[in-house]
């Protein structure tokens, strides 16, 4: 990689983390609609780390209420509305958690196929078309049940082209969240998966033999997590003024574009 590649797969991961569209399956696919060489699961990870720190600063003071309230409820201060919600946050991270364990490298690998990320694009697409249509917006706080069933959603996430924030969303509008709670409930559950995943493979590289550009990596962090702050708060605006619909189209054409490519 160059330091232009770095800093444009970087920008392109911090527009798209919080959209409906799958930041996972843009990363891997305009590296090769360019004729780029793929850039490899380590750097998309570190990029989703850039976004994960965007999405902290943005809702800071949202997780130091809950956290707070999450260490009271250790010590006999109550199980309040905040420490419930940090709880369902970890709740609703456990199916994710246990199915992307389960996944070897060899099978994220070859969940990273065109047209695998196309179907799931399109697919995807329609579920949030569905929901968009009957979300009846009546709910105003998440119930434990509401983290489990978002939580089983996010794991199908782990494939390629879903989108970690269009699938919860798609499920909290599903369960009668209003668009607004559905997208922090969403946001706030990124936060373990991405520290995770992150963690983790910080850890792998670490203890490996290849050589990494450690300088590379933390620009593609910071450039990222720039952009994703200022994505976030351009989405929600958007998300109360028109919906989901126009993020359905895309999806579409895209999924269509794709197989047309790499059937073609």
């Amino acid at each position: 990689m160059d330091i232009f590649q770095v800093i444009a797969l970087a920008i392109l991961q911090g527009l798209t983390e919080f959209l409906p569209i799958s930041s996972s399956a843009h990363l891997i696919l305009f590296p090769v609609l360019v004729g780029w060489e793929d850039q490899g699961l380590a750097f998309d990870v570190a990029v989703h780390v850039g976004t994960l720190m965007a999405v902290v600063i943005f809702y800071r003071k949202i997780l130091a209420k809950i956290i707070k309230a999450w260490a009271g409820s250790f010590v006999g201060k109550g199980l309040t509305e905040d420490a419930k919600l940090a709880w369902y946050v970890g709740f609703g991270t456990i199916p994710v958690g246990l199915v992307g364990m389960s996944l070897t490298d060899e099978m994220q690998e070859a969940l990273r196929n065109p047209l695998i990320i196309a179907a799931a694009t399109i697919l995807f697409a329609l579920l949030l078309w569905w929901a968009e249509k009957r979300a009846k917006e009546q709910c105003q706080k998440v119930s434990f049940m509401d983290a489990i069933l978002v939580g089983l959603f996010q794991a199908t996430a782990l494939i390629p082209g879903t989108s970690r924030s269009g699938i919860t969303i798609t499920a909290g509008l599903i369960l009668g969240l209003k668009r607004e709670q559905a997208a922090m409930f969403s946001f706030l559950l990124s936060i373990p998966v991405i520290a995770l995943a992150g963690g983790l493979k910080t850890l792998e590289l670490y203890q490996s033999e290849i050589v990494v550009m450690w300088d590379f990596i933390l620009i593609g962090i910071m450039v990222s997590a720039v952009v994703a702050y200022l994505s976030i708060a351009w989405f929600l605006r958007l998300l109360n003024k028109i919906g989901m619909f126009p993020f359905v189209v895309y999806r579409l054409i895209l999924g269509v574009v794709l197989i047309g490519i790499f059937t073609g």
